[in-house]
């Protein structure tokens, strides 16, 4: 029987989230919990939650992230900040850290950087410079405003939240005289705003309303631009009361050069170069990753708050003396407390992983995004389905290279391999089909089951839960929880994506390669759960080959993108598999690394029995949950026969589920004896 000494720090989550020897990285998780753990839990602390309106206290937060480097931490070192290169991963582990004590903060650091992601993303290189190099605190000497931005997409009901695609904001010409550039009329009333009480300029998802305009677009708004730029009413949201929201109203003139990505004119004719829909989903596919992982923060920080909450207990009271077990563990002793914490805790771990993942593989894709555009410019292949049709050509290719990335090393043709590792093409179309899968699941399953799990953290300290002295802040982060499942699309548009990027035949590829993997290992010897997941992962790719091919009585389709019942249904299932996947591969990879870190190696022993169990807790539940979402889609909508081989494989799952509970046992005992520190670092 193993120990686990004391709850994993940051030398085991550096390693197994693979940023060990990023020293840059290290440095921003420091400086982002300095800044968490100081003035955003003094803010919660001191009630500063307790109002919709943006107030000077508020405020501090602004200088706290300028002070900390956070404010520059999207820019490149020449616009001023100081990570050359994609920054996914860092933006991510920032959001962790800030949503570890409060999830408002998050928000409150992301909105500016939002803003500024459709400039980022597809603004042309003046527009990225003037704006990503002035939202940089001015240096000693620099006499200068900083602007800080907004990002306007949201709209007044009943458009709210409900579809991106409807635009009541629109966008005409005002002033066209020949031989100069055009003027603008926007007009914008926005919902749900944030940083809307300090910006001075605004990224705004307007539709033409002009015969001159051809499409949709995202422009550039400023505080000093003619007309109106009211700043509206706060948002009477109940959570998130760190950072500011407002319903704004634009009506603002401004040149057509502030049309983000340029324009063209085309038979007297203004053509935006990118739709607003183009501009936003470069951008959610990026951003959701954050706002998944600010969920997931919550769930893990309330781990040392609740074992700390069971230990104490039954302390102070006669019938507890010290060096009893009723004072020394409290309710630990009952097996309820740790089985209800450990569920808590896998799905925290689950969540980072795939959180995590999706945001080092996004760094990845963003130089190889970059250079098939370049490439395809260089062809002449332009518009999506030109693109689509383009990267069909190397469908072959990339199976391939996935097959042989999944090969063993003896069995690995490397020179073949090497080959096609060498054609930006090819690995962006595997990417491509990968992380359009972790992404919204990564934003779906983090925050919609994270925000069911944050329940039974509440639920785990009684009443103590739902008062303002909680320690750990367990209601407000609740709460907060429901937000962020539907920041960036409800979990109704998480599931839409995922109902098509999950049948793509790369993906789909590369989800039997995994399941393979699974096997492999659990034949070497690993009891982290592999057996059982694979299986999962088997049965579900045989509901969805059936489910592609069945129809329900009346002879319609099963899958088919009306029959969200059933779609919908298998994109919950996929997440539960995915994450609980990259749980077991994170825990390989501290393994692998632990040993060779001083600070791990003396402990590795007891930290990797304890991280093996937990993955079979998280797989066996993983498994649960998409067995039966499966079974009930097969059985439910036919009569039962001539399903034979689900049957037989359904049955093969449920056996390998042989020593789970045992699994959750041996955790739960090395939680009961776990050290923990004399308090918490941040007040309450």
């Amino acid at each position: 029987m193993y120990t686990l000494p004391t709850l994993p720090g940051d030398d085991v989550r550096q390693i197994m989230w693979r940023f060990a020897e990023r020293f840059e990285l290290q440095m921003v998780v420091q400086s982002a919990r300095a800044v968490a753990r100081g003035t955003v839990a003094k803010l919660v602390a001191e009630g500063v939650r307790n109002s919709h309106e943006w107030n000077d206290k508020k405020a501090s937060l602004l200088t706290a992230f300028d002070h900390s480097g956070l404010s520059a931490l999207f820019m490149d070192p020449a616009q001023g900040g100081f990570i050359e290169g994609p920054k996914n991963l860092a933006l991510a582990l920032v959001a962790f850290e800030l949503a570890w004590v409060d999830g408002g903060s998050a928000t409150c650091s992301l909105a500016g950087n939002l803003a500024l992601a459709p400039i980022h993303e597809k603004g042309t290189p003046e527009q990225r410079d003037h704006y990503m190099s002035r939202c940089v605190p001015p240096q000693p000497g620099e006499d200068r405003e900083m602007l800080r931005g907004a990002f306007a997409l949201t709209e007044p009901l009943p458009y709210v939240g409900v579809d991106t695609g409807v635009l009541a904001g629109k966008v005409r010409v005002a002033e066209w005289t020949p031989g100069q550039e055009p003027l603008l009329k926007v007009e914008k009333r926005g919902r749900f705003i944030t940083n809307m009480d300090f910006c001075n300029f605004a990224t705004v998802a307007v539709d033409t309303a002009d015969e001159r305009i051809k499409t949709s677009c995202m422009v550039i708004v400023e505080q000093g631009d003619p007309g109106v730029f009211d700043r509206g009413a706060p948002t009477l949201k109940m959570v998130h009361q760190l950072s500011s929201t407002r319903d704004p109203v634009f009506n603002l003139t401004v040149p057509a050069g502030r049309i983000i990505g340029g324009y063209t004119v085309q038979d007297g004719v203004i053509v935006p170069n990118y739709s607003h829909a183009e501009i936003i989903g470069a951008v959610f596919h990026r951003t959701r990753i954050p706002v998944g992982l600010m969920t997931t923060a919550k769930l893990l920080s309330a781990v040392e708050p609740i074992i700390r909450y069971h230990r104490n207990r039954f302390r102070g009271g006669d019938a507890a003396q010290p060096g009893s077990p009723r004072f020394e563990q409290g309710l630990q002793q009952k097996e309820d407390a740790l089985h209800r914490l450990l569920d808590l805790w896998a799905m925290g771990e689950a969540g980072a992983s795939l959180g995590f993942t999706a945001a080092r593989l996004a760094d990845e894709f963003d130089p190889l995004e970059r250079e098939k555009d370049r490439i395809f410019e260089e062809r002449g292949v332009s518009g999506p389905r030109r693109q689509m049709a383009a990267l069909a050509e190397v469908r072959d290719k990339v199976l391939e290279y996935a097959r042989l990335m999944s090969c063993s090393e003896a069995g690995r043709d490397r020179a073949r391999l090497a080959e096609l590792e060498s054609d930006p093409l090819v690995r962006y179309a595997h990417l491509d089909a990968v992380l359009n899968v972790l992404i919204p699941a990564c934003k779906l399953w983090n925050t919609g089951a994270g925000a069911t799990m944050m329940r039974e953290a509440v639920s785990l300290v009684g009443g103590y839960g739902i008062t303002e002295d909680c320690p750990g802040f367990f209601m407000h982060k609740w709460t907060d929880a429901q937000l962020e499942a539907t920041y960036e699309g409800p979990e109704a548009v998480q599931r839409m994506h995922l109902s098509v990027t999950m049948t793509s035949e790369i993906f789909l590829e590369q989800f039997r390669l995994w399941a393979e993997g699974l096997e492999a290992l659990a034949g070497s010897g690993f009891q982290g759960g592999a057996l059982v997941l694979a299986r999962a992962m088997r049965l579900w790719g045989l509901t969805m080959d059936h489910l592609q091919r069945a129809k329900d009585a009346e002879g319609k389709k099963l899958y088919h993108r009306k029959r969200q019942g059933v779609t919908f249904a298998m994109a919950d299932a996929v997440c539960w598999l995915v994450s609980a996947r990259l749980l077991i591969m994170d825990v390989l990879e501290l393994a692998a690394k632990g040993p060779a870190n001083p600070v791990v190696a003396d402990s590795l022993e007891g930290i990797l029995g304890f991280y093996t169990d937990l993955c079979q807790v998280q797989a066996a539940r993983a498994a649960g949950e998409a067995g039966r979402i499966c079974a009930e889609l097969v059985y439910g909508y036919g009569d039962g026969t001539g399903l034979e081989e689900f049957a037989g494989l359904r049955a093969r799952l449920d056996a390998a589920l042989a020593g789970s509970r045992l699994a959750k046992d041996r955790a739960g005992q090395a939680l009961a004896g776990v050290m923990i520190p004399e308090a918490l670092d941040y007040p309450l």
